[in-house]
C-alpha cells in the first residue's frame, strides 16, 4: 500500500563460500554466488550472464567486483561495478567507488569513495584471457623445440 512491490526475485545460489574460507586469486562465476568468507582478488561474473552476488555481513572481498546484480552486506576494499542492480544493505562497507545502473542503499550502509551512475550500455566489456589454453600451447611448443634439437 505504501511502497511498491519489489520485482527483484530471490536469487538461486549455485556456489557458497563459507565462513572461515579464504580464496586467494580472482574468482569468475555464473549463476548465484553467496560469500560468507574472504576473497583476496577480483570477483567477476562471466560475460553475458545474469549473475548474482550476495555478500553477507561476515563476507569480505579485497579486490574489484564486476557483477550485474548484487546484494552487499559485508566489506569490500576495491571498486564495485554493477551493470544492472546494486543493493547496499545496512552493514555494507565499501572502500572504493561504486559504479551502478540502479542502486538501493539502506540506512547504515557506508561508501568511502564515489557513487557513479552509468547506464547499462556504458559499462566497458570485460576482457578475460584464457590462460589455460596458452599454457598447453606453450608446453607443446617447448616439447617440439626440445625434440627438434
Amino acid at each position: 500500500m505504501f511502497g511498491k512491490k519489489k520485482t527483484f526475485n530471490a536469487a538461486r545460489i549455485d556456489t557458497l563460500i563459507g565462513q572461515g574460507t579464504v580464496i586467494n586469486g580472482d574468482l569468475v562465476f555464473s549463476g548465484g554466488l553467496h560469500v560468507d568468507g574472504k576473497i583476496v582478488g577480483d570477483v567477476l561474473a562471466e560475460e553475458g550472464s545474469e549473475a548474482m552476488l550476495i555478500l553477507s555481513e561476515f563476507g569480505h572481498i579485497e579486490g574489484d567486483v564486476k557483477v550485474p546484480n548484487m546484494v552487499l552486506n559485508g566489506e569490500i576494499v576495491g571498486d564495485v561495478f554493477g551493470s544492472v542492480r546494486v543493493e547496499l544493505a545496512p552493514k555494507s562497507r565499501i572502500n572504493g567507488s561504486v559504479y551502478y545502473n540502479l542502486i538501493e542503499m539502506a540506512i547504515g550502509a557506508e561508501v568511502n569513495g564515489g557513487l557513479v551512475h552509468q547506464s547499462g550500455e556504458s559499462f566497458p566489456p570485460r576482457q578475460l584471457e584464457d590462460k589455460s589454453n596458452n599454457k598447453s600451447k606453450d608446453l607443446e611448443e617447448e616439447k617440439l623445440a626440445t625434440t627438434a634439437s
